[in-house]
């Protein structure tokens, strides 16, 4: 089945079972401050193309004011409602609707921001050949990105040296070796990680030795172990 198919069928199905939480989710986000429950993201898409990412909203209005892109768990920019939100993802649930139009797929590099993409090197160019995914190899390794980012003085600091480097190899993996059963495997896995982060990280493992991919790159994915600052590929 074509990936498009399976993206338009699954994110709709979704998006209609998943409604009751939304709207619970919504509501809650609403009347905490009165304002929008939605967070809409400019983000670069296939080709680069910038694209509208839909996005619940677990931040303060007009968090993005500051400058900061990268968040970390203490970052105090999250609101009360924010920390469960982002605890259990929902706030990626409603990027289900960008899936629906085609601006994105249920599986691919996750979307970076027009000026985080400006700055890519000739090999990262390679993650925008591609539609960006909810999901990725990535998005499971570094499912817990807030709490590596917590404490850190200059958060966007910590991520370009300890996380972008090896979050772009690992999305670059997917380029390369994408397809239908790896893009199921790593949905399941991914719905894994929000449970059982360690099985999910052993599912992880068994893709990237099958792959045959770099010794650092499968070690850091194993994050048995501080992660390291690393040059961007």
């Amino acid at each position: 089945m074509a990936k498009r198919t399976v993206d338009i069928l699954a994110s709709l199905l979704g998006l209609l079972a998943l409604s009751p939480l939304l709207a619970v989710v919504l509501f809650l986000i609403w009347r905490q401050d009165g304002h929008s429950p939605f967070y809409i993201a400019e983000r670069a898409g296939r080709g680069g193309k910038p694209f509208r990412m839909v996005k619940i909203r677990s931040m303060i209005v007009r968090a993005d004011a500051t400058g900061v892109e990268s968040t970390s768990a203490s970052d105090n920019r999250i609101t009360p409602i924010g920390h469960f939100v982002r605890k259990w993802k929902l706030d990626e649930l409603s990027q289900l609707w960008n899936v629906l139009k085609g601006d994105m797929s249920l599986v691919g590099p996750r979307p970076n921001t027009l000026r985080e993409v400006a700055d890519y090197t000739p090999a990262e160019q390679r993650l925008l050949s591609v539609k960006p995914g909810i999901t990725d190899i990535s998005s499971i390794v570094f499912s817990d990105e807030g709490e590596i980012l917590r404490d850190q003085a200059d958060p966007d600091k910590a991520y370009g040296e300890l996380i972008r480097p090896w979050k772009s190899r690992l999305g670059l993996v997917y380029v390369e070796q994408g397809g239908t059963l790896l893009d199921l495997h790593l949905i399941w896995l991914t719905l894994v990680a929000i449970v059982k982060k360690e099985r999910a990280l052993d599912g992880v493992q068994s893709i990237l030795t099958r792959f045959n991919v770099d010794a650092a790159l499968v070690e850091t994915a194993r994050r048995a172990a501080p992660l390291k600052a690393a040059p961007l590929p």
